[in-house]
This record gives structure tokens, sequence and C-alpha cells, in this order.
């Protein structure tokens, strides 16, 4: 797999704003990240490991601005390891220093499980769905074709 932070055109309850990120070198690990002022929201797909977390970090955590909000959707990834544990917390703490938002999306029963027993759960905003997590922050999402 590769990493791919795409532009892609969305609509909001605030004005749409068309993000473009240039792409990175190929890894295990797929991203898209679109901008709705002022959520971001990040779509992974793959395992995020000892391999993938550094580079996924370097891509995730330049997206973070002053107020932003972050849905990370993660709907799409089966496995995180001890090295995404940490990529998470990395965020988390980057967008609490922003004075930001960071709310989780999809995140996979094991993965919650982990998350759990480690008390990281107790740091993020879990919603099941990208739809109840834009709702969460009253935000609709529609997609258009670049």
């Amino acid at each position: 797999m590769d990493i791919n932070i795409k532009t892609l055109q969305v609509t909001g309850m605030e004005a749409a704003v068309k993000v473009d990120v240039n792409t990175t070198p190929p890894i295990q690990e797929e991203i898209s990240a679109l901008q709705i002022q002022p959520v971001t929201v990040i779509e992974m797909t793959g395992d995020v490991d000892s391999s993938t977390a550094p580079l996924v970090q370097k891509q995730v955590l330049p997206l973070v601005q002053p107020g932003s909000q972050i849905l990370l959707d993660m709907t799409k990834v089966p496995y995180m390891s001890s090295a995404g544990l940490r990529l998470l917390l990395s965020l988390y703490r980057l967008v609490l220093s922003q004075k930001g938002q960071l709310l989780l999306v999809g995140v996979a029963e094991e993965i919650k499980d982990t998350m759990s027993i480690t008390g990281f759960l107790d740091f993020f905003q879990i919603s099941d769905t990208l739809d109840s997590g834009l709702k969460a922050l009253n935000f609709k999402l529609q997609v258009f074709p670049t």
C-alpha cells in the first residue's frame, strides 16, 4: 500500500475549503486528508506499526494548526502496534497544545481493548462512524469527485 493524501472537495456548515497536499514516497499505509474549515478528516488505511508509524506521523502532525479539529478515521486500520499508540498520543498532545480537538472514528475493537488496558482510551473522544463524528462537531460531509 501507499500513503496518499488526496485532494478532495467537501462542503460543510462552514465554508468549504479545497486542500492540496503533496504525496510522499510509498510506504505501507494510506492516508487521505480533507479540510472542512476548521475540521480536518484524516483517513488511514492499513496497519500502523513500527515500520509505518514514523512516516504517518511525519504526514499527520503538520496538519495540526492552532484551534484545529481533527477527525482521525481509523475504520480501515485493522492493527495498531505500540508505535501506533505512541503516534496517537503524540497527535493528541499536539492537538491539545494547539487548543484543538481530536476525535477518533471507527476504531477496531481490538485496538479499543488495547487502548483501554493501557489507559490511552481516556484521552480520546471516539465515534463509530465518520458521519457520527462529524455530527459530534456539527458538520455534514459531502464529497464531490475531483
